[in-house]
């Protein structure tokens, strides 16, 4: 593959499944927040901590919804960055559930160990992920830079 060919193809926009993924993404951050919100809101008398925690979700489906609605209407080639912003969501969300899982915890003055590995498995696969990506990224975005001034020579 020539240098412009590789240019091209890395300059190209989201392709269509990547787009069909996103939007697929979008609807369900927006039905799942939806259906807790539903919940939310014909569930009276709820606990706090059980009214924080469908915040917290319905917060988070929002965040995704957005999310995919961003990578849809980008025209131009992303060059990885809808990965990166995906870590970092990811990321997000796993230190609000993180957050609440040991507010929850406290409040009733146990912990539980099994809650305890499912939160640091979580946050470790985040964390794997977004460093992936970022590298991932930076990767494509030097080779850009290569082919680039390799072209120009």
């Amino acid at each position: 593959m020539t240098p412009e060919e590789v240019i091209a193809r890395l300059a190209a926009p989201l392709s269509l499944r990547r787009r069909v993924g996103y939007v697929v993404l979008a609807l369900a951050g927006l039905t799942g927040s939806g259906l807790i919100g539903l919940l939310w809101a014909t569930e009276p008398g709820l606990p706090p901590r059980t009214q924080a925690a469908f915040a917290v979700l319905v917060a988070i489906g929002l965040a995704w919804a957005g999310f995919g609605g961003w990578a849809v209407t980008r025209r131009a080639p992303l060059f990885a960055r809808d990965r990166v912003v995906a870590g970092w969501l990811g990321l997000a969300a796993w230190l609000l559930f993180a957050a609440g899982a040991l507010v929850i915890t406290t409040l009733r003055h146990r912990v539980d160990a099994g809650l305890l590995v499912v939160v640091v498995l979580l946050g470790g696969v985040a964390v794997v992920h977004l460093r992936t990506v970022r590298r991932g990224r930076a990767a494509l975005l030097r080779r850009k830079e290569e082919l680039t001034r390799r072209r120009q020579e």
